[in-house]
């Protein structure tokens, strides 16, 4: 970053948060008295500015800009453990639920489901769903900025500061309303959480025996994928939809920390359509449900993560059973453009979009030792001319993509009827 941009980043009282500090909630750092370059204290001020990038800046390095070359120790590239926009108002309150259910379940073990596991294994569940998307998000981050040559995006991609976006691409104004979609992504999936156990009796059965449990494991995940890849569709086949799945598409430069910064509605329609519906109609015991959500978080942190190689572990274990699995460098693709891209819609494995002819092979060229047999044929195929783009069809109408999703919530209803 040149001095010029410094000096206009930190003249501006609404991008130089202090770190730590949600956008537009914090006082600047730098100057705000709008001085100009010719100012006659201009020496004085770029003698500041030094002194300030010497000093690390006082900057969101990581929420603004790419560090500068050797900027920083290791422990500095882990973003915020906060993780929804970096709010400690939202994990304060993530605290106090979680504290309230603890107590609840150990001093009245009586108000625990019959058939299910216990309201002490839903709080265990909650917590350590929770623990896990902080800490992997931050390792996978961390990858991210010391690992420039696994990064699926050109550098030049993230350098929006003067057009004052973050490191995504997305606007002050648009940070602010996802700071409220986070808190409610945290209430209203937390209350369907609470909804399932109580009012679903044995919404976690008792376990099976083991090939039984890796056998509904599998079922389950096709279920859920199925559901979510068709949901996901539709969020692009339907303007009512788009305007409530465009949020996420703000991020036109993915990192993990935009997994789930999405308009609450989105995340909340995603853990009904998914999990809920999948558990309805293949339910999986407590110990392997657990299990199977966390990696479900790993999988979607790694495809929003920006960088591809071995250190993506969800994917490197996914692709030993399912070779067309989804990398960042698809995803990165599905981010761009109008409405981003109608391709590669799938969660988990990726087999749908295969099946369905949604599949992109993004930027593999660039990652080749990470690309796919699929990836390679698609790109093969296209160099030799002989590759044919599917036309839309009925699947692409609004009618055709919701149809799917009508048909597993209709399943789910008269199961549970």
């Amino acid at each position: 970053m040149c001095n010029n941009d410094i000096k206009q980043l930190l003249s501006n009282s609404t991008i130089g948060t202090p770190s730590g500090t949600r956008p537009g909630t914090g006082s600047s750092n730098g100057s705000s008295n709008g001085s100009s370059n010719d100012s006659p204290n201009n020496d004085r001020e770029g003698t500041s500015i030094d002194a300030t990038i010497k000093n690390k800046m006082d900057l969101e390095v990581y929420k603004w800009r790419l560090p500068i070359k050797k900027e920083g120790n290791f422990k500095d590239h882990f973003s915020n453990l906060l993780l929804f926009s970096g709010s400690s108002f939202i994990t304060g309150l993530e605290v106090a639920v979680l504290s309230t259910l603890y107590y609840v379940a150990v001093t009245y073990p009586s108000l625990s489901t019959p058939t299910s596991c216990t309201l002490l294994h839903l709080f265990y569940y909650l917590l350590t769903t929770s623990l896990f998307r902080r800490f992997y998000n931050a390792f996978l981050e961390a990858c991210y900025f010391n690992f420039p040559a696994m990064r699926t995006q050109d550098e030049k991609e993230h350098r929006l500061i003067k057009s004052k976006k973050d490191l995504n691409g997305r606007q002050m104004e648009q940070l602010k309303t996802l700071h409220l979609h986070d808190i409610g992504t945290f209430l209203s999936t937390t209350v369907l959480d609470l909804a399932l156990y109580f009012l679903i009796p044995g919404f976690y059965p008792s376990p099976p025996p083991l090939l039984h449990r890796v056998l509904k494991l599998i079922t389950n995940h096709l279920v859920m994928s199925f559901g979510m890849y068709w949901l996901h569709r539709s969020c692009h086949n339907v303007p009512l939809l788009w305007r409530i799945h465009g949020v996420h598409h703000w991020a036109k430069h993915p990192l993990s920390r935009n997994t789930y910064e999405d308009h609450w509605l989105d995340n909340f329609s995603n853990a009904i359509v998914g999990h809920a519906v999948a558990q309805v109609l293949v339910p999986l015991d407590w110990g392997t449900f657990v299990f199977s959500h966390v990696f479900r978080i790993a999988e979607s942190l790694e495809k929003h993560s920006g960088f591809s190689s071995y250190l993506n572990f969800a994917h490197q274990i996914t692709v030993l059973f399912l070779p067309w699995a989804q990398m960042p460098h698809h995803h990165d693709w599905h981010h761009e453009g109008n409405k981003g891209s109608n391709y590669t819609f799938s969660s988990i494995g990726g087999i749908w979009d295969c099946i369905f002819k949604t599949r992109h092979e993004g930027r593999s060229k660039k990652l080749g030792n990470q690309a796919s047999g699929y990836d390679r044929r698609l790109t093969d195929d296209k160099v030799n001319g002989i590759y044919i783009r599917p036309k839309k069809g009925f699947a692409d109408t609004a009618f055709g993509s919701l149809l799917p999703v009508a048909v597993v919530l209709v399943a789910a209803g008269f199961k549970l009827w």
